[in-house]
């Protein structure tokens, strides 16, 4: 586990976004772990947040010319991150997000921040449907700039199911969007590395829930 993942794993467990246990996911899925980005809701928290996205995205080697992030999560992410990468890599990059509702008066629009231009990388903190992500990329194409790829807090590395038949798909959400826009996913965390994490005592506190992540996996990952 890389530096930046475990920064990152250890802050998810001190400020309880990561939990273990049992949580009925708006897949209807029964997960043995749950992940809210929305628990790192102080200075501390988000500052070291967004140094990981910041190593993450430098250790991929990914190009981008700004960052955007997605309403409303996606906004406090994209913002630490542009500020990381400035402090830790000397990378001063613009960054915008959208509003939910295009605002009639003042500036008007329904982007606030850097008008989109050039390469653009989406930070959020999860794909599940992808739907948001699929709105980015048209609002980011809309204004005649290209996706540059998406960075994520974590990649839940998990099939989804066929809406007509319920049938489980070969892909990730995750692996959908790389397939169908042609744009490298960057993710801080894996259910494979928290998995790993936990059979290496990373978190010896979570360690009894390593045979429900593996057996969530087996059911659920991808090959």
């Amino acid at each position: 586990m890389q530096a930046h993942q475990l920064a990152c794993l250890e802050l998810a467990l001190a400020r309880s976004a990561l939990r273990f246990g049992q949580f009925t996911l708006k897949s209807g899925r029964i997960s043995p772990y749950f992940f809210n980005a929305g628990a790192f809701d102080d200075g501390a928290s988000l500052a070291t947040l967004g140094q990981c996205y910041a190593d993450a995205i430098v250790a991929s080697g990914l190009g981008f010319d700004m960052i955007f992030g997605p309403a409303y999560k996606g906004i406090p992410l994209a913002a630490v991150t542009a500020a990381a990468l400035y402090q830790r890599h000397g990378r001063n990059v613009p960054f915008a997000f959208n509003r939910k509702e295009a605002k009639a008066h003042g500036e008007g629009g329904s982007i606030v921040g850097r008008a989109l231009s050039g390469r653009v990388l989406i930070i959020d903190d999860v794909i599940t449907a992808g739907t948001a992500i699929r709105e980015s990329i048209d609002i980011i194409r809309a204004a005649g700039a290209e996706p540059a790829g998406v960075a994520l807090a974590l990649d839940r590395q998990e099939r989804g199911r066929d809406v007509t038949s319920g049938a489980l798909l070969t892909e990730s959400a995750v692996q959908e969007v790389s397939r169908l826009y042609g744009i490298d996913c960057v993710s801080i965390l894996t259910l494979g590395a928290l998995i790993e994490a936990l059979r290496q005592g990373a978190a010896p506190e979570s360690a009894g829930h390593l045979a429900a992540m593996e057996a969530y996996r087996s059911q659920y990952g991808i090959d």
